[in-house]
């Protein structure tokens, strides 16, 4: 048997966690009036990425463990709908762009990698 990882510690986690950090940041340097009509949703949508890994590493049974990586795969994609937005309307700077889309590049195979793994741990 494996030993067991603190959620602290799984890198996916931590990447999801790092990507909320760069959303907030790209958010707090927003107008308010931008901050209220995409900057929520963007914040909102990103942090609820780790929130749903969180949820489902808490689990017990491996399929509340997928459907909550699941949430989270679909709130990573949201995430970047609104940060693709800020992007057209041109409210980011080209480091936040590139700190994002560093971010997002690793943590969409890293999910997708978490998922796999639950599911073919219970395959026959």
């Amino acid at each position: 048997m494996g030993e067991y990882i603190s959620l602290e510690k799984l890198g996916v986690y931590r990447l999801a966690r790092q990507l909320s950090k760069i959303a907030w940041q790209i958010y707090d340097k927003l107008d308010w009036r931008i901050q209220k009509i995409i900057g929520e949703q963007f914040v909102q949508s990103t942090d609820s990425v780790g929130a749903n890994i969180a949820e489902g590493y808490g689990r017990f049974h491996y399929l509340d463990k997928v459907k909550f990586y699941y949430n989270a795969r679909g709130s990573l994609l949201e995430s970047r709908h609104w940060f693709d937005l800020l992007g057209e309307r041109e409210f980011l700077k080209e480091k936040q762009k590139t700190d994002y889309l560093e971010c997002y590049r690793q943590l969409r195979p890293s999910l997708n990698a978490l998922i796999n793994s639950v599911l073919k741990a219970k395959s026959p």
